[in-house]
């Protein structure tokens, strides 16, 4: 019974005027108008990407949070490596694997040297700031 719905609807098709383009009548097969209705989607749902995007990108989603900086990184192997992130006044030595992140230190912002990424090598900076914090160490305890 289903099929014989389906074949009235064909004919009923079949026997509907075609439609006119520039005063042109236009006939068009059934898999060329699941073709323009792919593309006609397709355009659609690539203009809405766009300016989601474009509206996202002019909000400000995505870009870096203020007070967060990256001041080194060391690369122990492929998937692991060892940070220095600058938070407010505090610099904390973060270790990075697949596993996730681990605190492994910190010390304070005040003074520390190397701040910007790239000019000197990571153990130089993170050398640099551990004697720094020793050397205060050492007058906190003589003083």
């Amino acid at each position: 019974m289903a099929w014989r719905r389906s074949l009235k609807a064909e004919k009923r098709l079949a026997e509907a005027p075609p439609p006119v383009v520039s005063g042109v009548p236009v006939r068009m097969t059934s898999y060329g108008s699941y073709v323009l209705e792919t593309l006609l989607t397709l355009l659609a749902v690539s203009v809405l990407a766009f300016v989601v995007l474009y509206g996202a990108r002019r909000v400000g989603v995505g870009r870096p949070t203020p007070g967060l900086e990256l001041v080194g990184r060391l690369p122990i192997d492929a998937r692991r490596s060892v940070v220095l992130v600058r938070v407010a006044r505090q610099i904390y030595v973060v270790g990075v694997s697949e596993g996730g992140l681990m605190k492994l230190g910190e010390m304070p912002a005040t003074g520390f040297p190397g701040t910007d990424v790239g000019k000197e090598s990571f153990a130089a900076v993170l050398r640099r700031a551990d004697e720094k914090q020793e050397r205060e160490e050492k007058n906190q305890e003589g003083a």
